[in-house]
């Protein structure tokens, strides 16, 4: 599923070529949406945003389309009479330019919203601050760490927990706490000072890292020493997630994955003692 930073990468992508442009062909296809879809005719982009895993498009005409793309959701985005060689059977939602055609592929989660429903949406009224907005700083982490409705849960399960922190998933959460050299069942009320500035500082850290790489939350100087020794970009992407049975980069110690709820979380046994 994509977490936060691609998800703005795709809020990013989408903005460029759509924003303040006409649309000339707007498609939804998705059971009750196509006939609300038809307000939209002459209607422009006025922005496009991201909160957390959500994607929002804001239309001049008071609407905004949102979508979610659980685990196969996709925009992708390419020149205007070219094929982009996906199966057209998965498409949700199509909004051209002139130049550019935005096509959403696979989505479960969309809508079309006014403003009230924006307030109200199910999904939306419960998401915490955007990992990534300005104002999520390390000390405005930390707050939330302290904050009683969060303090008592296990790291492992509040960092997959929307209403703490939006964006994060399952990759981050992994390569965070290897980062901070934290084990998932602890509990952020039982953190010391130390342990919570370092956990604190990794949640700012990484997504934005992994936003502006594409990607990477491992060490960015490692990852540049792999890559040029021509190692794929998946197998020196991460810290701890998806290597299990591979070497850890700080000790060597296996890294070890275990499941909860089906999603798997991976871990340094030695670096992450409980």
């Amino acid at each position: 599923m994509p977490e936060g930073p691609e998800v703005r990468r795709a809020a990013d992508d989408l903005g460029r070529v759509l924003t303040g442009r006409p649309l000339v062909r707007i498609e939804y296809r998705v059971p009750g949406l196509a006939r609300a879809a038809r307000c939209l005719a002459g209607a422009r982009v006025a922005n496009v945003a991201a909160r957390g895993k959500a994607l929002l498009i804001a239309y001049d005409n008071g609407l905004t389309h949102y979508s979610h793309n659980q685990l196969y959701g996709q925009w992708v985005v390419h020149a205007a009479g070219h094929d982009n060689g996906v199966d057209p059977r998965a498409v949700r939602v199509v909004l051209a330019t002139e130049r550019h055609v935005a096509t959403l592929y696979s989505a479960t989660a969309i809508a079309l919203l006014d403003r009230s429903d924006l307030a109200r949406h199910p999904f939306l009224a419960r998401l915490g601050p955007d990992v990534l907005d300005r104002a999520t700083t390390p000390r405005a982490i930390r707050a939330r760490l302290a904050d009683p409705r969060f303090a008592g849960r296990s790291l492992g399960a509040l960092l997959l927990d929307q209403g703490f922190l939006a964006g994060l998933g399952n990759y981050l959460r992994s390569d965070i706490l290897n980062a901070a050299r934290l084990h998932p069942a602890r509990r952020a009320a039982d953190l010391d000072a130390d342990d919570a500035s370092a956990l604190a500082a990794a949640i700012h850290a990484l997504p934005r890292q992994s936003y502006r790489t594409r990607g990477i939350t491992n060490d960015l100087a490692r990852a540049r020493r792999l890559a040029a020794a021509g190692v794929a970009f998946a197998d020196y992407r991460f810290l701890v997630y998806d290597r299990a049975g591979r070497p850890c980069y700080g000790c060597g110690t296996t890294i070890r994955r275990s499941d909860a709820g089906g999603r798997g979380l991976f871990l340094c046994p030695r670096c992450q003692r409980s």
